[in-house]
């Protein structure tokens, strides 16, 4: 799983998701890439379940990069606690997607095989997602 191995703070502020991506917004690495488009947050384990669908149609050749990384600490407290006391711990960690990030970059395949592997990938996240060609 992705998490991060050193935080400045170890309980941050809920994160916001208003507004598109101002930056990772551009194909930079490979030529077909995932793009959101809608905004929430995505879990380590969803970001895994997606590079694993991935992994298998690059198993013979072909590049995948990741551009988002979970840096936001998530915190809960338990379901019989009373007010007060303070916030939970830490209980796992989120990467805030805006409407227009890349998500997943991919060179190195077949158009159509890069297609199906990133559409398969989309389907395991809580946004909308879309297949972008590099111009």
């Amino acid at each position: 799983m992705l998490a991060p191995k050193k935080l400045n703070r170890r309980k941050q502020h809920r994160p916001d998701v208003k507004g598109n991506a101002t930056k990772s917004n551009y194909i930079a690495f490979g030529m077909y890439a995932l793009q959101a488009m809608s905004g929430g947050w995505l879990d380590s384990k969803q970001i895994e379940a997606a590079r694993r669908v991935l992994a298998r149609y690059t198993h013979k050749g072909g590049k995948t990069w990741i551009r988002i990384f979970p840096h936001r600490p998530i915190t809960t407290k338990g379901s019989q606690t009373t007010m007060g006391g303070g916030k939970g711990a830490p209980e796992f960690y989120v990467a805030v997607v805006k409407p227009g990030t890349i998500i997943f970059e991919m060179d190195g395949i077949p158009a159509k095989d890069a297609k199906d592997a990133l559409v398969k990938a989309g389907d395991k996240f809580p946004v909308k997602t879309k297949f972008i060609v590099k111009k």
